[in-house]
C-alpha cells in the first residue's frame, strides 16, 4: 500500500523542485539531495537527514512565483516550510528547518570566515532575512534546544550546491519518513 505522505513529498519535489536553485547551477531537487547526502555521509541521525532533504520545501509551497528574493521579497520559506513539516513530522525535523535561516545569520555573526563561504544567492538573501544577529538574538538562538542541528543543517545547506555531485535518489531518503512522522 502506498504511503500518502511519501506520495505528497514525491509530488512536491518532482513537480516543483526541478527549477534552478537561486543563482546556482543546480536545481532545488539536486540541492535537497546533496544536503541529505552530506548529512548521511556525516552519520547525522535520520531526522536531520530528512530535515536536510526537506529544508527548502517552503520555497516550493508558497505562491510568490519564482525567485522572490531577486525582487527584494523574503519568502520566509523557513517558517512556511517548518509549519508545513510540523503538521507531518516531529520537531526534530521541523525545528532545524525553521531555524536554518537564523543559523546562517548566527554563523555570519559568530564565525569571522563564514560570510566568505556563502554562495552569491545566500549573500543576496542574507540582508532580506535580517542580516547579522544582535547579541540578544545570538543568545536567544543558542538557547533553542534545536540550534545545534540547525547549524549542522546550515553547513550542509551551504555545501550542497555542486553541479558535479552525485547522490542517491529522492526515494532513498524517504525511508526515514516512517520513523520521523508525527503520530
Amino acid at each position: 500500500m502506498s504511503d500518502p505522505l511519501r506520495q505528497e513529498l514525491l509530488e512536491i519535489f518532482a513537480g516543483r523542485a526541478t527549477r534552478r536553485y537561486g543563482l546556482s547551477a543546480i536545481n532545488q531537487l539536486q540541492h535537497a539531495l546533496q544536503a541529505a547526502a552530506l548529512a548521511e555521509a556525516d552519520a547525522a541521525p535520520p531526522p536531520t537527514v530528512l530535515a536536510c532533504l526537506l529544508h527548502d520545501v517552503g520555497h516550493m509551497i508558497h505562491d510568490l512565483g519564482e525567485d522572490p528574493a531577486a525582487r527584494g521579497v523574503d519568502d520566509v520559506h523557513e517558517e512556511l516550510g517548518a509549519r508545513w513539516l510540523a503538521e507531518r513530522f516531529g520537531p526534530e525535523v521541523s525545528e532545524p528547518v525553521r531555524l536554518h535561516v537564523a543559523a546562517k545569520r548566527y554563523l555570519c555573526t559568530t564565525e569571522s570566515d563564514y560570510f566568505g563561504k556563502l554562495s552569491p544567492d545566500s549573500v543576496r538573501s542574507l540582508e532580506l532575512q535580517g542580516g547579522l544577529m544582535s547579541a540578544d538574538e545570538v543568545a536567544s538562538f543558542r538557547a533553542n534546544p534545536h540550534h545545534a542541528e540547525a547549524v549542522r543543517l546550515r553547513r550542509y545547506d551551504e555545501a550542497a550546491k555542486d553541479p558535479r555531485a552525485t547522490t542517491p535518489d529522492f526515494d532513498h531518503y524517504l525511508r526515514h519518513v516512517a520513523a520521523c512522522r508525527r503520530a
